[in-house]
């Protein structure tokens, strides 16, 4: 993970950077995902400067962002499974004297559906350099192999952990647009996408010295 921390500042190397940037932004979430993954493919090339910013990025971003999206909605359901049984014991309450054991029940579960979706998501951030390295490799299949995307990120646990909290600061960071100026987001989205490029390509080194060792 040599220089992990440098995915803060690296995107600022190329020149072009702003403009990059704000095209990038601008063009979509699936563009944007792919032009990341071609931007990884120029860090792997040893060329730390970022991807071309155009619209020929939609195709290869669909594949992880199908992937991400079939994730995301499986926390969902999970914390919605939990959830659905508190809203109806919580609304047949409403109606009369409440029990106090269902009442509790109902909070209980309610609860267990929040810490559920917060652990399904945590758990999402750190997977998700082994889930982009996975899908870009094998495509869909591979992304979605759970078997295989806990097999890469347990080759060196250490390496997925300082990944995956980089991954959080980077989504802290692109979520700074919405904080700032509501359309910033375009701009520090798509900047911290450019991180993530650089986060993914330290996990892949880490993971292949591992192996090596």
């Amino acid at each position: 993970m040599e220089r992990i921390t440098d995915a803060f500042t690296w995107p600022a190397r190329d020149h072009g950077w702003l403009t990059k940037v704000l095209i990038i932004g601008i063009a979509g979430a699936i563009n944007g995902v792919g032009w990341m993954l071609a931007t990884l493919d120029r860090l792997r090339a040893g060329e730390e400067e970022l991807a071309p910013a155009n619209l020929t990025y939609i195709g290869r971003g669909l594949r992880l962002f199908v992937v991400n999206l079939a994730y995301g909605l499986a926390v969902v359901l999970i914390a919605a499974a939990i959830y659905l049984p508190a809203l109806l014991i919580a609304s047949s309450q409403s109606q009369g004297p409440a029990n106090p054991a269902l009442v509790s029940l109902a909070v209980l579960l309610s609860l267990l559906a929040f810490s559920a979706a917060t652990l399904g998501s945590l758990a999402l951030n750190f997977a998700l350099p082994a889930i982009v390295l996975a899908t870009d490799r094998e495509g869909v299949a591979g992304g979605l192999s759970v078997s295989g995307v806990l097999r890469l990120s347990r080759i060196n646990v250490g390496n997925t952990l300082i990944a995956g909290l980089m991954l959080i600061a980077a989504g802290f960071v692109g979520s700074l647009g919405i904080v700032l100026c509501g359309i910033g987001v375009l701009f520090t989205s798509a900047y911290a996408l450019a991180m993530q490029a650089w986060i993914i390509h330290s996990f892949e080194l880490g993971t292949a010295a591992a192996k090596a060792a």
